[in-house]
């Protein structure tokens, strides 16, 4: 999503949209699946890795608020060039297992899908499980493939809160089983929105334009609109008002140029795909590259129990 506006004279401009759908059914597990060194053991609980809906590829809303502008191939490319596709370590797999590690870490947003290691492949149907719900409740039965992930060897986690869950997963014919400790954590927010800055500097200088800027005039602004995206995903703000009403323009009198960004979901999972996502939309590349701007404030909010999780705003500015 795009605004921007030069005071007195305002612009609509394009909105985009980022979002997964979250239906998650459980099936059970009967029987027992024989391994190959002769050990029967019983898979137990829900298969939690099946859902009713594929997750849908990210959509993006033109200026009148129609749906179904799909990102084009060398958007998706793009995004894949910046979010290394791994999830797990590529050191070699022993034989009968899934991972060449015992743990691994992911942030709270599901900034990685889950996959097994050591480029493993053509390993037929799979089935995950975790042992803590309360952390990851489940499994994507299809991976993000926007972000550069394989329904073969990967699956999207559905996060519910930070903490420590094991996950176990192996294949139906027996010839693979493993286990892998995942921590959630926290995102770091300030963290990411200081990495935010310095992803859109890297492109401004690669378009030979000058540095922004943290903006500190409207970095509470910026704060508010992303927390404001939970009530309504638009450059109307929930009461109504403008968009660029956020920030009040400290020098009363002088024209001012404003622009904002916005994005949300489960494309917009780190700094890196959140700055691909708007580059590869013209008018959110157009604020990027504006050179009239010099400052730039950005607010990151993240709720596992609100629609769209993960939220960003870009607020630019000349003052």
């Amino acid at each position: 999503m795009v605004a921007a506006s030069l005071k007195q004279t305002k612009m609509t401009i394009l909105l985009s949209l980022n979002a997964a759908a979250i239906l998650v059914a459980g099936v059970l597990i009967a029987g027992s699946i024989w391994l190959k060194d002769g050990m029967d053991f019983k898979v137990v609980g829900e298969r939690s890795d099946e859902v009713e809906a594929a997750i849908e590829q990210p959509e993006m809303l033109d200026a009148e608020g129609n749906s179904n502008v799909e990102l084009t191939e060398a958007q998706k490319n793009y995004v894949t060039s910046v979010h290394t596709a791994s999830g797990v370590d590529s050191a070699p797999v022993p034989a009968g297992e899934l991972w060449g590690e015992d743990a691994i870490t992911i942030y709270e947003t599901a900034d990685y899908d889950i996959c097994v290691g050591g480029e493993l492949g053509d390993l037929g149907e799979m089935y995950w499980q975790t042992s803590n719900t309360d952390v990851i409740a489940g499994f994507y039965s299809s991976a993000r493939t926007w972000l550069g992930y394989s329904s073969d060897t990967c699956r999207f986690p559905l996060i519910n809160s930070t903490g420590t869950t094991t996950i176990t997963a192996g294949t139906y014919d027996g010839t693979r089983r493993d286990t892998i400790t995942v921590t959630v954590v926290e995102a770091p927010k300030v963290k990411w929105e200081y990495e935010v800055l310095s992803l859109v500097n890297q492109e401004r200088v690669r378009n030979g334009l000058g540095k922004l800027s943290w903006g500190d005039t409207c970095a509470d602004a910026a704060e508010t609109r992303a927390r404001e995206l939970v009530q309504l995903y638009s450059h109307t703000r929930p009461d109504g008002s403008p968009w660029d009403t956020a920030c009040d323009n400290p020098n009363s009198g002088v024209a001012s140029i404003e622009g904002e960004n916005l994005v949300v979901g489960n494309s917009a999972v780190s700094p890196e795909t959140t700055v691909a996502a708007w580059m590869n939309s013209e008018k959110h590349r157009e604020n990027i590259l504006n050179p009239a701007y010099t400052k730039l404030s950005i607010g990151f909010y993240f709720d596992p129990k609100t629609q769209y999780k993960t939220h960003w705003s870009q607020y630019f500015s000349d003052f």
